[in-house]
C-alpha cells in the first residue's frame, strides 16, 4: 500500500509548480483527477519541441504531445470540463464536495466567479484540503500580478547570484536552466498538503494553503539570503565555483573539465599532496578554508596548471582513491545513462494509456527500499473523462454535455 492511497486530489492547476506538486502526492499513492479545459487542456501540452508522438493505429492519424507535459502529469487521469459555463462549474464544485485535497494555480480571486475559491468549496466541503499556488501570494502590493519562474528568479535574488562575475568575458546574470521558482514551490505545496493531512486526521478540519512562488525563491536562497542577512552585504556571482569553499568548482583537464569539491581542510591536504604539492600545506594562505577563501585568486589558477596536464579520466580516478568528491561535468543524457542511474532505475517507460509507450524520468524517493513512482502514465486530454464522470453524471447528461462541449 502507497502512503496516500485512498486520498483523493483535484487538480485543476496547469503548466508545472501545480502540476508537480500534484504528480508528487500522485507518485505517492493519490488518486489525482486532472481538471483541463476541453479542446485544449494544459499549456505545456502544446509547448514543444519536441513531441511525443502517438497513435497511428487503426486508419488514425499520428497525434503528439509536447514532451514537458509529460514531465509533469504521470499518475493522472484526465478529465475535459469548461468550469466557465454554469454546468461545468457545478460538475466540478460536486466533484470537490468528494475530494480530499483540491491545487489551482489561477490569479488570486480568479476562482470566485466560478464558485470554486477556497471560501465556497471549503463552506461545502470542511475537511477539504485547498492549495492555491500564485507568484506572489493572496495579499501584499503584488498579489494582483502573474508570476512566470523567469520573472520570479530575477526579482527573488537568484539570478543575482547565478552567472560570471563583472569583469569577466560574457558577464551577467544568468536564469538556472531548468524552473527552480516553480519545482521548488510545488514540493513547498506537496509538503504543505502532507502536513495539512496529518492535521486533519486529528481535528477533522481541512485547510486553506497559500504558496507563493516569490516566497519560495527567497526561502530557497538559504546560506546566500542568511549571509546577506548577516553580513549586511549582498553575495555576488561567483560563475561556478563557490562563495564559501575553495576549491569547490570545475577545472579543465587536457580533454574535458571536470568538478572537483573539497570540502574541508583534511581533504585538501590529501589533494595537495596528490598535486605533488604538499608544501602548500605549510603556507598560511591556504592551511584553512577561510585562507583559501581570501586567497582564491592565487590558489585557483595554480590548481588549474596542473589539473590542465592530464586527462579527465586520470584525475577522476586519482580524485576518488584519494577520497576527494569529484565527477565529469554530463549532459542531460549523459547522466540518464549513467550507470548509477540505471542501477537506481531512474528511467521508465509507462504504458497503458493513448498516449502509447510514455518515455519518463522517475520518482526520486524510495520507502522501504521501492521506488514510489505512479504506474498510470501520463493522460490525453480527457481520457478518463466518462469514466470519472459517471459517478457525478448519468450516461444520458453526460452525452447531452458532451455534445454542448461542457465535457470533452
Amino acid at each position: 500500500m502507497k502512503p496516500l492511497e485512498e486520498i483523493k486530489v483535484l487538480d485543476l492547476s496547469r503548466v508545472l509548480a501545480g502540476p508537480w506538486c500534484t504528480q508528487l502526492l500522485a507518485d505517492l499513492g493519490a488518486e489525482v483527477v486532472k481538471v483541463e479545459q476541453p479542446g485544449s487542456g494544459d499549456d505545456t501540452r502544446h509547448w514543444g519541441p519536441p513531441w511525443h508522438v502517438f497513435g497511428g493505429e487503426n486508419g488514425h492519424g499520428e497525434e503528439k504531445v509536447a514532451a514537458y507535459f509529460l514531465a509533469a502529469n504521470r499518475g493522472k487521469r484526465s478529465v475535459a470540463i469548461d468550469f466557465a459555463r454554469s454546468e461545468g462549474a457545478e460538475l466540478v464544485q460536486r466533484m470537490a464536495d468528494e475530494a480530499d485535497v483540491l491545487v489551482e494555480n489561477f490569479k488570486v480571486g480568479g476562482l470566485a466567479k466560478f464558485g470554486l475559491d477556497a471560501a465556497t468549496l471549503r463552506a461545502r466541503n470542511p475537511r477539504l484540503i485547498y492549495a492555491s499556488i500564485t507568484g506572489f501570494g493572496q495579499d501584499g502590493p503584488y498579489a494582483g500580478r502573474a508570476g512566470y519562474d523567469y520573472i520570479i528568479q530575477g526579482m527573488g535574488g537568484l539570478m543575482s547570484l547565478t552567472g560570471l562575475p563583472d569583469g569577466e568575458p560574457g558577464a551577467g546574470p544568468i536564469r538556472a536552466g531548468v524552473a527552480v521558482a516553480d519545482l521548488f514551490t510545488g514540493l513547498y505545496c506537496s509538503n504543505a498538503i502532507l502536513a495539512a493531512l496529518h492535521r486533519r486526521n486529528a481535528t477533522g478540519e481541512g485547510a486553506t494553503i497559500d504558496l507563493a512562488l516569490f516566497d519560495t525563491q527567497l526561502a530557497m536562497l538559504a546560506n546566500q539570503a542568511s549571509s546577506a542577512i548577516v553580513s549586511g552585504r549582498d553575495p555576488g556571482r561567483q560563475g561556478a565555483g563557490h562563495p564559501s569553499i575553495v576549491p569547490y568548482q570545475p577545472f579543465a583537464a587536457s580533454d574535458q573539465a571536470i568538478i572537483i569539491a573539497v570540502g574541508n581542510d583534511r581533504q585538501f591536504a590529501r589533494f595537495a599532496d596528490m598535486l605533488g604539492v604538499p608544501e602548500w600545506l605549510d603556507d598560511p594562505a591556504f592551511a584553512t578554508n577561510a585562507a583559501r577563501v581570501a586567497h582564491r585568486a592565487r590558489l585557483v589558477p595554480m590548481i588549474e596548471q596542473r589539473i590542465a596536464a592530464r586527462r579527465a579520466s586520470e584525475w577522476l580516478a586519482l580524485l576518488e582513491s584519494a577520497g576527494i568528491p569529484a565527477g565529469p561535468i554530463n549532459s542531460v543524457s549523459q547522466a540518464l545513462s549513467d550507470s548509477q542511474a540505471i542501477a537506481r532505475g531512474a528511467r521508465r517507460q509507462l504504458a497503458g494509456g493513448a498516449l502509447g509507450e510514455v518515455p519518463v524520468v522517475g520518482n526520486p524517493i524510495r520507502i522501504d527500499g521501492r521506488r514510489v513512482d505512479a504506474d498510470l502514465p501520463p493522460p490525453a486530454l480527457g481520457e478518463q473523462g466518462e469514466a470519472v464522470l459517471e459517478k457525478f453524471l448519468s450516461p444520458a447528461d453526460y452525452r447531452r454535455l458532451r455534445d454542448a462541449g461542457v465535457v470533452g
